[in-house]
């Protein structure tokens, strides 16, 4: 049997000390590895919001398919969803209302309406669904603040169309189809709130 030298025997400590460390995650090289795994977690993926996306509006389109595979290009992942429907009307000037559910990665859950006046393209009035992209809200009562559109934001291509709204770091990216377009091709704001009002401001 060959004799082991004592460097030997302090280099195979030093190996076998190494191994249960990073078994037990507390080297930094393993830091990144966890963090992305806690944002996946955290976070939906682009087939999930594909889906309830698909599943909410009742129909996929390829138009529907781009505006989020853009959202998803420049904002990232988000970590919550409005599911609502709203009603809109303009004659150059117009309002907008409307009422929903915020629905976050970590399973909270809390009911959402929102009002505002916009600045539309065109006259007229409409009905539509609403499907909110919602990123780096920190809890769900952050949601409950008045946010201004992005000029210049609003994207459309084949029958869908997105626009962002940010505040504070938090962006919200409404998708619209059809008709309900009319009302996401503004310029303004929206305040969302805990209960329903007819104050538009």
């Amino acid at each position: 049997m060959p004799e082991i030298s004592p460097d030997d025997l302090q280099r195979r400590d030093y190996l076998g000390r190494l191994g249960r460390m990073t078994a037990a995650g507390l080297l930094l090289p393993g830091l990144p590895a966890l963090a992305a795994e806690s944002q996946d977690d955290s976070t939906y993926d682009q087939d999930s919001i594909l889906k309830a996306a698909t599943d909410f509006f009742g129909q996929t389109t390829e138009g529907l398919a781009k505006v989020i595979e853009k959202a998803f290009k420049e904002q990232g992942r988000p970590n919550a969803y409005i599911k609502g429907e709203e009603a809109g009307a303009a004659l150059t000037v117009g309002l907008r209302y409307g009422d929903g559910q915020l629905i976050m990665k970590s399973g909270v859950t809390a009911p959402v309406y929102w009002a505002g006046p916009s600045i539309g393209f065109d006259a007229g009035a409409n009905a539509s669904k609403v499907f909110t992209l919602v990123y780096h809200l920190p809890k769900a009562s952050a949601i409950y603040q008045r946010f201004p559109g992005v000029d210049g934001s609003l994207y459309y291509v084949g029958g869908a169309g997105i626009n962002y709204q940010r505040l504070k770091g938090i962006t919200l990216a409404p998708i619209r189809l059809g008709v309900g377009l009319r009302a996401g091709a503004s310029v303004g704001y929206l305040h969302y709130r805990r209960e329903k009002s007819l104050n538009p401001f």
